[in-house]
């Protein structure tokens, strides 16, 4: 199995980088975990503290959990990935089984935060993206998928988003592999990144 974590800072692109990996490869191949999966449970709080929670600090993230869930698909096993509502904040209940697969995407703005999560990495991606355009799109997402108003969202990424990025997701490059530009230029890296999986998994 080879595993691949892709990081990047809130609304960077991930997403759309994850996507083009899945395109360069055989359907059915590729797995993917979320950190947005993995939040910490928070049903012993009400929705009131709930929304005060700064889940932009890696203390939000159940990476004991996540970490176990890789080693337990890299062993063969099955694992029940747990589902998020960013409406409640807080898990549903429900599970999602994910089956191995000869690669697995691990996702998420602060898989690089955690130590033991990172050795898990055969390869490491950071997704660049300027702050303005992250911004922009973070708006777009909150305002249409996820209920929030334009004040909450701008609140937010003042008070928890912009200084959680300064401390915990930029310094993180320093541990990428590849760092990918999220404009047109990327495909040059993307291209990288095929090359990089085409050997090790021997695909013609």
């Amino acid at each position: 199995m080879l595993i691949i974590g892709i990081a990047g800072g809130t609304g960077c692109g991930k997403t759309t980088v994850v996507n083009q990996i899945l395109n360069e490869l055989p359907e059915g191949e590729v797995g993917i975990l979320s950190q947005d999966s993995y939040y910490m449970d928070t049903t012993h709080l009400s929705y009131e503290e709930r929304t005060k929670i700064n889940f932009d600090h890696p203390r939000s993230i159940d990476f004991e959990l996540l970490e176990a869930h890789l080693k337990a698909l890299r062993r063969g096993e099955h694992v029940d990935q747990p589902v998020y509502s960013f409406v409640k904040h807080n898990r549903t209940g429900d599970t999602i089984k994910t089956k191995p697969r000869k690669v697995m995407i691990v996702e998420g703005i602060l898989i690089l935060t955690h130590p033991e999560l990172r050795k898990l990495f055969d390869i490491k991606i950071y997704v660049h993206a300027d702050s303005d355009e992250r911004l922009i799109r973070r708006l777009k997402r909150d305002i249409s998928e996820r209920g929030r108003d334009l004040d909450e969202v701008l609140a937010r990424y003042q008070n928890t988003l912009k200084p959680m990025h300064q401390q915990f997701i930029e310094p993180m490059k320093e541990y990428a592999d590849i760092i990918i530009p999220n404009n047109r230029h990327n495909m040059v890296a993307i291209g990288i990144v095929r090359t990089i999986i085409n050997e090790k998994l021997n695909y013609v």
